[in-house]
């Protein structure tokens, strides 16, 4: 009763027989070469870098990541150094109240 019925695709019978194929004429025109496009001119001016200017910016990109990493290590200092002094002032706390309890 809770059985999916599957329906089934039905078999072919007897023997196909193939359609004969007839090729088309292909009709050739002869066609002129096609244009070659112009390069298009750019307005902007190309940029050339020299040997200067690319240790320029290396030296600069570098120094990018220098201040950058300096910046997370000294946010991440400042998150511990916070985090430790307010677990110190959480134990006084804890032991100042028990302490007063016991009174």
């Amino acid at each position: 009763m809770l059985r999916p019925k599957i329906p089934t695709n039905p078999t072919p019978t007897g023997a196909t027989i193939p359609l004969p194929v007839e090729p088309t004429a292909i009709e050739q025109r002869p066609s002129a070469p096609a244009p070659v496009p112009a390069a298009p001119v750019s307005s902007r001016p190309t940029v050339q870098l020299t040997p200067g200017a690319v240790l320029a910016v290396i030296g600069g990109g570098t120094a990018v990541v220098l201040v950058v990493g300096a910046v997370l290590v000294s946010m991440l200092l400042a998150v511990a150094v916070t985090s430790v002094s307010v677990a110190v002032c959480a134990v006084v706390l804890r032991s100042l109240l028990a302490s007063h309890k016991r009174r």
